[in-house]
């Protein structure tokens, strides 16, 4: 295993599993622990910020530019996951299953056209 997938795993893990516990204790009312919760989201973000910049730069790959193209893919791919988030709600907070799993198929086909959208077709 080459060292930047080892460090992509460990440092994804330990974000990852920072970042979910972080946020079951804000959205868990029954936790009681939502500023807590939230140091730890941040905490967990954080790593994973970090990791993605790591990775890149022993991948030698250039620092991401910041252009109309990637803020773009960005603000596509964080309304893609709120479309599909919002699906996922109205399925298990509000009981409307036809309309949520609507929702979701929705949000899984936005999801699916970020492909394109990174790599391109060839």
């Amino acid at each position: 295993m080459k060292k930047k997938n080892f460090t992509a795993l460990v440092m994804g893990t330990a974000g990852g599993v920072l970042f979910a516990i972080g946020m079951c204790m804000c959205l868990i009312e029954q936790w009681n622990a939502f500023k807590a919760g939230v140091a730890l989201a941040v905490a967990g973000a954080v790593i994973l910020i970090i990791m993605g910049i790591l990775v890149r730069k022993m991948s030698g790959k250039p620092a991401i530019q910041l252009n109309a193209k990637a803020i773009g893919t960005v603000l596509y791919g964080i309304i893609s996951a709120l479309v599909f988030g919002l699906g996922m709600c109205f399925v298990l907070v509000w009981g409307k299953l036809l309309a949520g799993i609507l929702i979701g198929i929705a949000g899984i086909a936005l999801l699916l056209c970020l492909i394109p959208i990174c790599k391109g077709l060839k």
